[in-house]
């Protein structure tokens, strides 16, 4: 329990080497890209990448729960000019380490401002990639549906026979749907693209996510007083997110002065809502010797 609800200062190889084995519901992190954040964390290069990231992902199965998450938001870069290949490779050396390559999510970027590249678009989207330690994981999808739209609005007014019953494709793969079941819903299950502005009132961090990316991912693979763990928690946004659903946070940096912006985030939040003792009564602003710690 000493590790809940801090952000604590150190490489998070080493750091998870103290952790309890099976101890974390979900992992959401954004590691350095590759050849990025030199001033901060060093510039893995592309070809180093893998090798510098699978001891830390064995550090990450060790510590996720049978049936947690590990969500992995990283992006290729360009070499050379073309799409470097580590991203590819980790995935397929992750699943040689045991992993279950899930699913992948695309973080669609709704604010991203116009460039021009001599052979290339403007890159306005990101991975985030699930992996899972059991096909059987917990997933919560109620906890993240949206509303049904207006194309509703004309596509159930009025409905065909076919649509009326279960239409199986006709390319023969299998699928098929119902459209009627739809009738009546206020609320349906969204897509694995989410559309999200990027984050930009915290200048203070070269690589800032919004708090709802996070978060979506706390709602949709935990519930509250589960713990979500972010390794390369910079600023603090995925702690941040974790508070503000009830549920305990573990955040890892190497960079003192992001662990100390993160803590002092956490802290001002807190302030902000009066109330987050009463969640669970697991929060606490106590800092001794300047760290965040749970009041358990």
């Amino acid at each position: 329990m000493e590790y809940l609800n801090r952000i604590i200062l150190g490489d998070c190889e080493e750091i998870l080497k103290k952790l309890p084995a099976n101890s974390v519901d979900l992992i959401f992190t954004s590691p350095p890209y590759a050849d990025q954040r030199q001033s901060t964390y060093g510039g893995i290069g592309p070809d180093e990448y893998v090798d510098w990231f699978l001891p830390k992902a064995t550090q990450f199965q060790r510590v996720l729960k049978s049936a947690g998450t590990f969500i992995l938001n990283i992006k290729e870069r360009v070499v050379d000019g073309e799409r470097h290949t580590y991203v590819i490779e980790l995935i397929l050396k992750m699943r040689q380490q045991g992993w279950l390559w899930t699913e992948e999510f695309m973080w669609h970027k709704k604010n991203s401002y116009p460039g021009k590249w001599p052979n290339r678009f403007r890159d306005n989207w990101e991975r985030l990639i699930q992996f899972n330690k059991d096909k059987n994981f917990k997933m919560y999808q109620e906890a993240v549906m949206v509303p049904v739209g207006d194309w509703a609005k004309v596509r159930l007014a009025s409905l065909s026979e076919t649509d009326k019953i279960r239409d199986v494709s006709r390319v023969g793969s299998g699928f098929g749907k119902n459209v009627s079941n739809w009738i009546g819903r206020d609320m349906v299950y969204p897509t694995n693209v989410i559309h999200m502005a990027t984050e930009c009132s915290n200048r203070n961090h070269s690589a800032t996510f919004p708090v709802a990316l996070p978060s979506w991912f706390i709602k949709l693979f935990t519930q509250p007083g589960e713990v979500v763990l972010d390794p390369f928690i910079g600023s603090g946004t995925t702690a941040l997110a974790a508070v503000g659903l009830g549920r305990y946070f573990v955040g890892i940096d190497t960079s003192r002065e992001y662990v100390e912006e993160a803590q002092q985030r956490i802290l001002a939040t807190q302030v902000r809502l009066p109330n987050i003792g009463e969640r669970r009564n697991v929060y606490s602003t106590a800092s001794s010797h300047s760290k965040v710690r749970s009041s358990r």
